[in-house]
């Protein structure tokens, strides 16, 4: 069938952006996009995102976006900055995105406490029903896929992110107790890896090896993923490995929950735990510690 110019012409340039996944039009943002995805060129991406942000072209997108590209270059730290200081124009629906973004920001460039306070502001957000706008689920997308993911698997993220904030801070005994709350709310095998380490690093290798014992033994969400298991086997290898007493651990609760905190958790645990989980020893465990714990 004969068609003319023009036609061809637009029909080609759709075909070009639903297979490059840019957006059509001669924006910055679009120019900005163009570069990253089609030229591979985040260099010139970030300033045409600089360029979108300052014009208001799509600003939520462009801070979002920009940001991602600052850090796989590196710039993590103007990444960053530049959240804190344009994320008042972007939208109320944008914010929580944002803030996950400067999460990984945080993660990246080690800034711990940073990354604490902002976990910490995000679960509030959620006992307190702010969470997802007031939704009880979000569309996310991953490797360019869309999925829903419930608030209940979004607390328990938040808490695997502050386990492992925690971990790096060596603060071993923090980390336990987040990621064993964690895990009440949603379990998978990869936060129970980060949970036997944690036992590990207290020298309380008869627990962790019970922890690992449920990722080998396929008890978990998760177990027939190659990764947690073979991270399990080597930690099991290490534990064996290992003579030290637990009193050549130190272990200290500079960093803990205050009690409004822990509490907004706990009320958490008690609408989605089972409830016979509710008095698992685990749970009076956790109490014990709260008097001990100041965020």
């Amino acid at each position: 069938m004969e068609t003319w110019d023009g036609e061809t012409s637009r029909r080609d340039r759709d075909d070009f952006h639903v297979l490059h996944k840019v957006p059509s039009g001669d924006t910055p943002y679009v120019r900005a996009k163009h570069a990253q995805l089609v030229e591979k060129d985040p260099e010139a991406a970030i300033v045409w995102f600089w360029k979108a942000i300052n014009a208001g072209d799509r600003v939520d997108s462009a801070l979002k976006d920009m940001a991602v590209v600052m850090k796989q270059v590196d710039r993590t730290e103007e990444a960053i900055e530049a959240i804190k200081s344009f994320r008042g124009r972007c939208s109320k629906q944008s914010q929580e995105s944002l803030d996950n973004v400067l999460i990984d920001l945080y993660k990246k460039c080690g800034k711990e406490d940073e990354q604490i306070e902002l976990l910490k502001r995000k679960l509030r957000m959620i006992y307190q029903g702010e969470i997802f706008n007031g939704r009880p689920t979000k569309t996310a997308r991953s490797h360019g896929k869309k999925f829903q993911v419930s608030v209940k698997q979004e607390t328990s993220r938040l808490l695997g992110n502050l386990g492992w904030a925690y971990m790096h801070k060596s603060n071993y005994r923090a980390a336990e107790v987040v990621y064993k709350k964690a895990q009440m709310i949603n379990p998978d095998s990869h936060k129970a890896c980060n949970l036997a380490l944690c036992l590990i690093k207290q020298g309380r290798h008869d627990e962790s090896r019970s922890v690992l014992d449920d990722v080998l033994q396929g008890r978990l969400p998760g177990s027939d993923d190659p990764k947690p298991r073979k991270r399990a086997e080597e930690l099991l290898l290490e534990v064996g490995s290992l003579t030290r007493s637990r009193d050549e651990y130190s272990d200290t609760l500079s960093h803990g929950m205050d009690e409004d905190f822990f509490r907004g958790i706990q009320r958490l645990l008690d609408e989605w735990a089972p409830q016979r989980s509710k008095r698992l020893p685990v749970f009076e465990e956790i109490s014990s510690f709260q008097d001990q714990l100041t965020w």
